[in-house]
């Protein structure tokens, strides 16, 4: 399934068809989960990096178009190798929007030969730091997310005795993997961890068995509509205690299931009242889709707009706008302005960004604690 994203340069909303780009326009790519159990964070990917392209052709900040083109992943990575081939070989692009660890990873190798740079805003596994020049991350990876929460349950709670129920896929391993190491380290034990198959949608077994081990906490390392069951099923099966969980838990399926209320999760700091552009993202956003943004929102707006900053640095060079070039510019450059504050790019290509700790409300969440440097 091929979608693509057009939008005006006069700011207008973005129209997601079939309409081929114009020869002369610049285009890149998204290789999203637009169908099956995982397609509303292709929805919401995909809408954010849409605004972001539309307030970069409303402000003119490249000399021509900006066009994204999205091809579905459906979250698997066979599909998503199916996807980053077609964005590499047919609509021939320099940069790529990646999401889902188990698919950055699958594409990864493909962007490379090609010389293609591909960007994950939503996969959160620590060896997608390990991928090669031409994959980057926007969003800080699991191994921080857990170095800012693992202290906060143990230390600041008193939250000592955690229970895991985690996907077996790459994320859902590498999270117990951060988990196994930093909750010791904090003080804390790991009383049971029950993996759980990626189709799955029963859990009251498990609910049983998260009751036997009587914990402090439940993390749930999981996502899509999965998740969502799992919080769901562990409620009406008499589970109790706390519920934690990773960056995943941003998505409406969960944020707006009201046995997820009270739920805590870590995502990078933003301060959508802060800066000009976080105001800008914030309102436009909300006058879209009726909602506040998450973070999510900001990692794919992000994403384009430090391709949108690296082509005008080429442009006013004089270069090509090619995946290399692209690369060779964000060393260079480094750092780079955008929602929620300065970006910095580690040579690895990660970023450093400071971590908050969010509460579901039942609505936009309540932050807990804010502000978390991890190194």
């Amino acid at each position: 399934m091929k979608l693509k994203a057009i939008l005006g340069a006069l700011g207008a909303a973005c129209a997601i068809g079939a309409m081929p780009a114009a020869a002369q326009d610049i285009k890149i790519g998204a290789n999203l989960p637009m169908s099956g159990p995982n397609a509303e964070y292709g929805d919401l990917f995909g809408s954010a990096a849409a605004l972001a392209v539309e307030h970069a052709n409303a402000d003119k900040m490249l000399s021509r178009k900006l066009v994204l083109v999205i091809e579905d992943s459906q979250a698997t990575p066979q599909q998503g190798v199916v996807a980053m081939n077609k964005l590499v070989s047919v609509e021939k692009v320099p940069y790529v929007l990646s999401a889902f660890t188990g698919v950055s990873k699958a594409i990864a190798p493909v962007g490379d030969k090609a010389k293609v740079v591909s960007v994950n805003g939503g996969g959160i596994g620590p060896d997608l730091a390990e991928l090669g020049d031409y994959f980057w991350n926007v969003i800080p990876l699991v191994n921080l997310e857990v170095l800012a929460l693992a202290p906060y349950l143990v230390k600041e709670k008193g939250w000592k005795k955690v229970a895991l129920l985690y996907v077996d896929d790459p994320a859902g391993e590498a999270i117990k993997k951060e988990l196994d190491i930093h909750v010791p380290k904090n003080g804390g034990t790991m009383v049971s961890s029950q993996q759980v198959p990626r189709a799955s949608q029963q859990f009251s077994g498990l609910a049983a068995k998260v009751r036997e081990a009587r914990p402090d906490v439940v993390f749930i390392a999981s996502f899509g509509t999965q998740q969502a069951q799992i919080v769901k099923q562990l409620r009406d099966n008499g589970v109790r205690q706390q519920i934690v969980s990773y960056s995943a838990f941003a998505s409406p399926t969960v944020t707006q299931l009201p046995e997820a209320r009270g739920a805590l999760f870590p995502t990078q700091s933003i301060n959508w009242n802060g800066d000009a552009l976080s105001q800008r993202v914030a309102r436009d956003w909300k006058a879209k889709k009726g909602k506040d943004p998450n973070a999510y929102v900001a990692n794919y707006y992000n994403a384009v707009m430090v391709f949108v900053k690296l082509a005008q640095a080429l442009e006013k060079a004089g270069q090509p706008i090619t995946g290399e070039n692209l690369l060779k510019q964000r060393q260079a450059m480094g750092s780079f302005d955008v929602v929620g504050g300065r970006m910095t790019f580690l040579p690895n290509g990660t970023v450093s960004m400071p971590l908050q700790i969010n509460e579901i409300d039942g609505g936009a969440g309540k932050l807990v604690k804010g502000n978390i440097v991890v190194r």
